[in-house]
């Protein structure tokens, strides 16, 4: 990881769970990260937090709403005029609602491809994910920078269909991530660039994630996590470590993680 110190990193989704999780581990490594979230009190929070624990990098929040398309451009503006550009891009943030497919609703569908209150349809869980990249590897490319790597979280419901009816259309999202992050990698070997792609693809992770898709059933979202040893935040951000510790010439396509004790 030395060769990444004090470099900069764009963490989307830092404000808690596994985009947390990476930007402090980030830090504790010596890089220069920005954390984007829509809102961002807890990640001034979480830069203080790596102040106090005297980490060798920074952590600078950032106020950014990926269903607004002009909102990521201004980010990656104000990241080239502050900080002159992006190294690594991590694509943390997305979102799902409990809507199957026999009865949910389209509003429940649209909140996780269209955001309900951008008329031009940007998608949080795709077309942010590749905006973001996009941005980066611009970035990078315009500064020869020829070692950069983007990094999404995606899911193992990106991989298999789960047989929960609550998140077959948010598989769908995740397999279309698993699919933009090998198209990604094709095209940056085709533009002759050295620059990587990887998806992370964890199963069941102790986070806020179950209460926001059970957002009417408390109880329910509970027993997500009650019933075996869920993965924590920290070994995703540890598997992202992982991924920017290998060697330039070594491409990680995708790590699928799951609890040891999680059936499918």
């Amino acid at each position: 990881m030395e060769r990444w110190r004090d470099r900069l990193a764009l963490v989307t989704g830092a404000s808690g769970g596994v985009g947390a999780a990476v930007a402090r581990a980030l830090v504790q490594q010596g890089l220069k990260v920005v954390g984007r979230a829509r809102t961002v009190s807890n990640i001034e929070e979480l830069a203080a937090e790596c102040k106090s624990a005297g980490y060798p990098g920074t952590l600078t929040p950032y106020r950014c709403d990926l269903s607004n398309e002009e909102d990521i451009l201004s980010m990656f503006s104000a990241v080239r005029s502050q900080h002159s550009g992006v190294d690594i891009c991590i694509n943390n943030a997305g979102l799902a609602r409990p809507d199957t497919l026999l009865s949910g609703s389209t509003s429940g569908w649209k909140d996780m491809f269209n955001t309900p209150h951008c008329p031009s349809g940007l998608r949080v869980n795709v077309l942010a994910l590749s905006i973001c990249p996009r941005g980066a590897s611009q970035s990078m490319r315009e500064r020869k920078v020829d070692d950069g790597h983007t990094i999404n979280i995606n899911s193992m419901s990106g991989h298999q269909v789960p047989p929960q009816s609550v998140a077959h259309f948010y598989s769908a999202t995740k397999y279309a991530v698993t699919a933009l992050t090998e198209g990604l990698r094709q095209e940056l070997r085709e533009a002759q660039t050295h620059i990587r792609a990887t998806c992370i693809s964890p199963g069941v992770v102790e986070t806020q994630f179950a209460f926001k898709l059970h957002d009417k059933d408390p109880e329910k979202a509970a027993a997500t996590y009650e019933h075996m040893k869920c993965l924590k935040p920290e070994d995703v951000a540890k598997a992202v470590i992982y991924v920017l510790s290998t060697p330039p010439h070594v491409q990680i396509g995708d790590i699928q993680m799951r609890p040891t004790e999680q059936v499918t």
